[in-house]
C-alpha cells in the first residue's frame, strides 16, 4: 500500500490517534476566523484526489459552518407567535456548498475546484476548499488545471461536486437500470413523460 491508501485509512478507520489529534486541532481551530487560508491540506489523500497541487496559484481555505438545521431568529416583541411562520428552513444546499460559496466571496479571484470534509464538533462542522487563481501563469500552463480558466462561478452555479449534489443531478440514468428490472424502468419513462 502507498501512502496515500495508509492516509485514507487512517481517516476512514478513526483510530485513537486521529481522535486525540482532531480534538487538539479544534480547540484552536475554534479560536481562528471563519475562513482561514491553511499552508497545506489536512486530509491530504483526499486532496490530491480532488485534484490538489502543491503548486502557485492553488490555495486551501478551512471554513466554520454552523452545524443543524436552518433556524430563523426569534422575533423579540408585537407579533403573535402564530404569524411568526415557520421555525425550520431546510436549505437547498447542503453545508459544503455552502461552505465553498463562502470561501468564493471571500475570495473573488480565484475559482472553487472542490471540497472535502475535515471534521466536526456539536456546534459547528470545517470543510477545507481547494481554490486556483484563473490567472496565474501557473495554472494556465498546467495540463491538469488549464480548464478552469475558462470556467467563472462554479460554485455559485452548482458545478462543483457538492453542488452537484444538492442539485441531484447524480441521478440513476436509464442506462445503468439493469433490464431486468422492468417496473422500475416503466416508472422511470412515465416520470419523464
Amino acid at each position: 500500500m502507498g501512502m496515500y491508501k495508509y492516509l485514507s485509512k487512517m481517516w476512514q478507520d478513526n483510530h485513537k490517534e486521529m481522535k486525540a489529534i482532531l480534538k487538539e486541532r479544534m480547540i484552536k481551530w475554534r479560536r481562528e476566523p471563519i475562513i482561514v487560508t491553511v499552508d497545506s491540506p489536512t486530509r491530504l489523500d483526499k486532496a490530491r484526489r480532488l485534484g490538489y497541487k502543491a503548486k502557485q496559484g492553488v490555495i486551501i481555505a478551512r471554513v466554520r459552518i454552523p452545524a443543524g438545521g436552518r433556524h430563523r431568529r426569534s422575533i423579540s416583541k408585537g407579533r403573535k407567535p402564530s404569524k411568526y411562520g415557520m421555525r425550520h428552513l431546510s436549505p437547498v444546499r447542503s453545508l459544503q456548498a455552502i461552505a465553498e460559496q463562502r470561501a468564493n466571496v471571500r475570495f473573488p479571484n480565484m475559482e472553487v475546484l472542490n471540497s472535502y470534509y475535515v471534521s466536526e464538533d456539536s456546534k459547528q462542522k470545517w470543510f477545507e476548499v481547494i481554490l486556483v487563481d484563473r490567472n496565474h501563469p501557473a495554472i494556465i500552463n498546467d495540463k491538469d488545471l488549464s480548464w478552469i480558466t475558462n470556467v467563472r462561478g462554479r460554485a455559485f452555479r452548482g458545478l462543483t461536486s457538492a453542488g452537484r449534489k444538492s442539485r441531484g443531478s447524480r441521478r440513476i440514468e436509464m442506462k445503468e437500470i439493469p433490464k431486468r428490472n422492468q417496473k422500475l424502468r416503466t416508472r422511470i419513462m412515465k416520470r419523464r413523460g
